[in-house]
């Protein structure tokens, strides 16, 4: 039998138990034709019984708990376990620092307001997630080898009971239903904290678009503060919960509207609430088109330009989520994104954030024309000579290379920089390896100028 005990997933130890199942039988004949019964038939009759009972057992802790019999019988490799939860990783995902963690726990992670890597604790220049295929076809190859079928690892989401499902419906029909706006807040805020808790509640309302509606109905006439905050608060949750809630949110069509008035005039945990449901909800491709057309970016933009602590990043995530679709950019830029950053960084204000922001709308023509009138290029070449961070060295140079090769006029200020302190070099030596080719690339451009200079 398997050492670890997954039998239905052991041809070895299923065909050890219908042997013993024959061996059984046919010591049970001998029984009937024997005129006595032979001590020896007995012992032989008893360790059948033995085996076969441990057998069965093994099967049916299999059935009810493989993945738990794994974490004990087997030792899993730590580089299969994530690095917050310590268990098997059953969606395995990179982050923007390189490191790799379980799809569940890393989104809470950045659903709790954090923007650093938990491992490294280095500033995340985006919080956008990448499957990591590689980590996940290892690990369902070793599932194999210890006879642990992969279907049982990726089942953790938690079944729906009658019991969730009576208790969804009697809140959704006290927050949609009810004129005591004091039942709604009740009905809402106990909403907001079940599908924070578990994903039962969230995978209900991901059963059809009427949840999504009934949920955010209220709103529509009511203009409470504290029954806002929970209603966004609990789209934010149920966005995390998988693809399929992303899409339903989104394309319900009074969620994006009510998010754009939730940033506009809520109370500032609502805004950043709301910004974080943006941000979540533009992980989805076809969502990141239907919310960019919306109108959503200006007030993401103000609440970046308001600066506040609890605000600013979540802002900052979902503008850089919705710009990976690029025109979504041009929308950015002309919601006067560039001169916000600007300013912002220019104050030594969350640079590590907004200069990753910046480096990609910065591949739209106005922006760079934008970032001379603000004078963007001193700044830029000083975040290059002075910062100790090398990702906000990597992103300034970007820039820098962009301004290069689109508005000749800064040339000067960059050769001047170069002569005097010798920073763009430096960077080509010592900087990460897109650093390295973006300064490479401003110092050709800068010696072909030179050249054409002294042959006129």
């Amino acid at each position: 039998m398997a050492k670890t005990g997954f039998f239905d997933s052991d041809p070895t130890a299923i065909a050890k138990a219908k042997e013993l199942k024959r061996e059984m039988k046919k010591l049970l004949s001998n029984i009937e034709e024997e005129d006595g019964l032979s001590v020896q038939t007995i012992d032989q009759l008893q360790e059948a019984l033995s085996a076969f009972r441990q057998a069965t057992t093994m099967r049916k802790m299999a059935k009810s708990s493989s993945l738990e019999m794994l974490e004990t019988a087997v030792s899993c490799p730590d580089e299969f376990r994530c690095p917050l939860s310590n268990e098997l990783m059953r969606d395995p995902v990179v982050l923007a620092s390189g490191q790799t963690y379980d799809k569940l726990f890393i989104q809470r992670w950045l659903s709790s307001g954090n923007r650093t890597c938990p491992k490294t604790e280095q500033v995340l220049p985006h919080t956008a997630l990448t499957p990591n295929v590689l980590i996940r076809d290892m690990i369902s190859k070793w599932c194999k080898t210890v006879g642990l079928e992969t279907n049982n690892l990726y089942e953790s989401k938690k079944a729906v009971t009658r019991s969730d499902r009576e208790v969804f419906n009697s809140l959704l029909c006290k927050v949609s239903s009810s004129s005591n706006v004091q039942d709604q807040r009740s009905a809402a805020k106990e909403l907001r904290l079940l599908t924070k808790k578990g994903t039962e509640f969230r995978a209900l309302f991901g059963e059809s678009s009427e949840g999504i509606t009934r949920l955010v109905s209220p709103l529509l006439v009511n203009q409470d503060e504290q029954l806002q905050e929970d209603v966004v608060t609990t789209l934010l949750n149920i966005s995390i919960h998988d693809d399929s809630n992303k899409k339903l949110v989104c394309e319900n069509p009074n969620v994006i509207p009510l998010l754009i008035d939730a940033l506009t005039r809520g109370t500032v945990a609502t805004r950043s609430n709301a910004a974080a449901a943006i941000f979540t909800l533009s992980a989805l491709d076809s969502n990141k088109a239907l919310i960019g057309k919306s109108g959503i970016l200006k007030p993401l933009i103000d609440l970046l330009e308001e600066g506040n602590p609890l605000a600013i990043k979540d802002a900052a995530a979902a503008i850089f989520t919705l710009c990976i679709a690029h025109e979504n950019r041009s929308r950015a830029v002309k919601d006067g994104a560039v001169r916000v950053l600007g300013k912002k960084i220019s104050e030594g204000l969350y640079v590590d954030e907004l200069l990753a922001l910046l480096a990609m709308l910065v591949t739209h023509w106005k922006a760079v024309e934008e970032l001379g009138e603000l004078g963007g290029v001193s700044w830029l070449l000083e975040i290059t000579r002075e910062s100790e961070c090398k990702r906000n060295k990597e992103n300034a140079i970007v820039i820098l290379h962009t301004i290069c090769f689109s508005d000749r006029t800064k040339w000067k200020e960059i050769r001047e920089e170069e002569s005097g302190h010798g920073t763009i070099t430096r960077l080509a030596r010592e900087g990460t390896s897109r650093a390295q080719r973006k300064a490479n690339g401003i110092l050709d451009r800068l010696r072909k100028a030179m050249n054409l200079t002294h042959t006129a």
